[in-house]
């Protein structure tokens, strides 16, 4: 397959919490695998970048401060990322990530950091609820696509108020401590909380990641024309995890 994915890995350098790096490094050996030319290009705070010719934005996890530090130039760049979702670029979110293209993240501090609100969801401290950490899964509905995903949350954030959750959970919390739902998937944006990181632990949801971004340039692929690859070793980890967590 002679194809070529463009990624822009936003604020890199600050937002790589639990390893979410590894999200990138998976991405890039599924698609050598397959012939398919993945360039990965990085973006930091202030750096001049143009999203709207990208197939892929990946934006990875951070705690407070990190997201303190960047909000100002996110903010700047709003118009810039509607562009591109207006364009198709497929946008996938971890944590900090997914937080911030909600209306708004209120921190521990009590600090309010308003989000690019896009989406209706909001972010509050955990308050009186407990801090949401541990192995997760989750049964994760992606189109016309159904997986069971496993990952590792750990966020105080308690996010409600989301439309359109990427799945139920199965073991583990998810958005909050109290609704049973994980993530946010609208078909164009993908975000949720799982670190470890989530691709390696999933490559099902790598593979559906790719084929999105190809099919922003090829509207009639499926997701079944990707060629198969042995992936005996991550479902035998996979189906490990979900029998310590006592599913299937």
């Amino acid at each position: 397959m002679n194809e070529t994915i463009r990624v822009c890995w936003m604020y890199h350098n600050i937002m790589d919490l639990y390893g979410d790096k590894g999200n990138m490094m998976v991405l890039s050996a599924r698609c050598k695998a397959r012939g398919i030319h993945c360039e990965i290009e990085t973006m930091e705070i202030g750096q001049p970048c143009d999203l709207c010719s990208y197939d892929l934005l990946f934006f990875g996890g951070g705690a407070d401060r990190e997201q303190s530090l960047l909000i100002h130039d996110l903010l700047q760049r709003k118009e810039q990322i509607a562009s591109a979702m207006a364009q198709n670029t497929f946008i996938v979110l971890i944590c900090g990530g997914y937080q911030l293209f909600g209306q708004y993240y209120i921190a521990a501090d009590g600090t309010k950091i308003n989000g690019l609100q896009f989406f209706d969801y909001y972010t509050e401290a955990a308050g009186n609820y407990k801090r949401c950490i541990g192995n997760i899964a989750i049964q994760a509905h992606l189109d016309d696509q159904e997986f069971t995903l496993v990952g590792f949350e750990n966020h105080g954030g308690q996010t409600r108020n989301v439309a359109h959750p990427l799945g139920k959970v199965l073991s583990g919390f998810g958005n909050n401590a109290v609704d049973h739902y994980e993530g946010f998937y609208n078909g164009q944006v993908l975000g949720t909380y799982m670190h470890g990181p989530l691709f390696p632990k999933n490559p099902e949801i790598v593979d559906f990641v790719i084929y999105k971004c190809l099919k922003r340039h090829q509207p009639n692929l499926k997701y079944t024309d990707l060629a198969p690859l042995d992936d005996t070793l991550e479902y035998q980890a996979k189906t490990c995890m979900l029998k310590r967590l006592e599913i299937g």
